[in-house]
């Protein structure tokens, strides 16, 4: 089984709030630095995106990409690669847990597989890179209030 990276942040904010941030992907090019296009593709029965096309550019990477998403209860998000030009396989998760007075522990976790000769040790860098992003970009966007 591949090894994942994982961090976790303390955002000033109930999950529900953090949560509607997360499930709002035509908003990712405004708080993300990677996600530069996001489209919802098809939705399950209560609205929430199934699969989501995403246009990233992360420097060195530049991936036109479909993620499969699974939420499970009002506290997780995961999600899965359908399709890709440079990502073998990606997986990641959102997990949320009330942190009392208001806020929410965040733990984002990622494991990327990419399809050109990669290092470990610089994938994992490159997945820590990711996670840190987004979570920073993810407190920032709900803190401000959208």
């Amino acid at each position: 089984m591949a090894e994942h990276t994982s961090s976790s942040i303390t955002i000033e904010a109930a999950p529900a709030d953090v949560m509607g941030v997360i499930a709002d992907f035509a908003r990712y090019p405004d708080w993300t630095g990677e996600v530069k296009e996001a489209e919802v593709l098809a939705t399950d029965p209560q609205g929430r995106a199934e699969q989501v096309r995403l246009v990233m550019d992360a420097g060195a990477i530049k991936d036109d990409q479909v993620l499969g998403y699974t939420w499970t209860g009002e506290h997780e998000v995961s999600w899965t690669l359908v399709k890709s030009q440079m990502l073998r396989s990606l997986d990641g998760s959102y997990i949320l847990k009330p942190a009392g007075a208001g806020s929410t522990e965040v733990t984002y976790q990622l494991t990327v597989d990419v399809k050109i000769p990669m290092l470990g040790m610089i994938k994992r860098k490159a997945e820590k890179v990711i996670i840190d992003r987004a979570l920073a970009g993810l407190k920032k966007r709900v803190e401000s209030g959208r």
